[in-house]
């Protein structure tokens, strides 16, 4: 059953898309909104989250949000929907977990994810593909108060992201992004089809709620040849953008 935010969430898409909500416009607020659609202020602000995690609207403090874009963006900061990126460009994307635990965050975790030293996390292995080529293994870190959404999830989940959304009413607003290279391990060889020691490019991001709370950390590497990232400027937004390479 579709949840009410997604409803009127998808509503201000479509609105957005075919031109009813121009680029520059103003939203309503959200008081209109949630008297329009008959729910609480609190159900309009996630539906506001996921078009603007989508990169459709933004908006400064105390503002009303304004349309940026007509189609969703892939900036940088979406790096985590991986499922919603692979099938925004006409891709398959797929997900397979190769290992799960729970353990005690050590000092890093802890302060990535806003945690006491040895609180519970969730760390999760995880293989995507794209068109059925593996082309990311993530290292992921789940906050404890996550841990038990993320792993009743089934292994082969297409989009964590989207699932949380769904069942959780859970929102991934924010990220942090740090780019950089490394040699290929073991683990990366074996799954990712590539020699030990190959080159890949290592994407290691943390995502918070809109509220800024984290919820994940994670250490993505991505096969060498796989993806390709472009840094488009203008005077609103420097989004990082990645695409397959051709």
């Amino acid at each position: 059953m579709t949840r009410r935010h997604q409803q009127i969430a998808e509503d201000l898409r479509r609105a957005i898309a075919d031109g009813t909500r121009s680029v520059g416009s103003a939203l309503p607020s959200e008081t209109e909104l949630a008297a329009t659609h008959g729910v609480s202020r609190g159900t309009v602000r996630q539906a506001l989250a996921a078009l603007a995690a989508e990169g459709l609207i933004g908006s400064r403090q105390g503002a009303r949000h304004l349309v940026l874009s007509t189609a969703p963006s892939q900036s940088f900061t979406e790096l985590r929907s991986f499922a919603q990126w692979a099938r925004s460009g006409g891709h398959t994307p797929g997900g397979r977990v190769l290992h799960s635990a729970r353990g005690g965050a050590d000092a890093e975790e802890a302060a990535m994810l806003q945690l006491a030293p040895g609180a519970e996390v969730l760390r999760v292995l995880r293989l995507r593909t794209l068109d059925g080529d593996p082309v990311l293994l993530e290292r992921t870190v789940y906050a404890g108060w996550t841990a038990d959404a993320v792993a009743e999830l089934p292994v082969d989940c297409e989009s964590v992201t989207q699932a949380l959304l769904d069942s959780r009413g859970l929102v991934f607003a924010h990220g942090e992004h740090h780019l950089d290279a490394l040699a290929a391990g073991t683990v990366d060889a074996r799954e990712l089809h590539v020699r030990r020691g190959s080159p890949l490019l290592r994407v290691r991001r943390t995502t918070t709620t809109p509220e800024g709370r984290p919820v994940e950390t994670s250490d993505d590497r991505y096969r060498p040849g796989a993806v390709v990232f472009t840094v488009r400027n203008s005077t609103q937004a420097n989004p990082l953008a990645r695409k397959p390479v051709d």
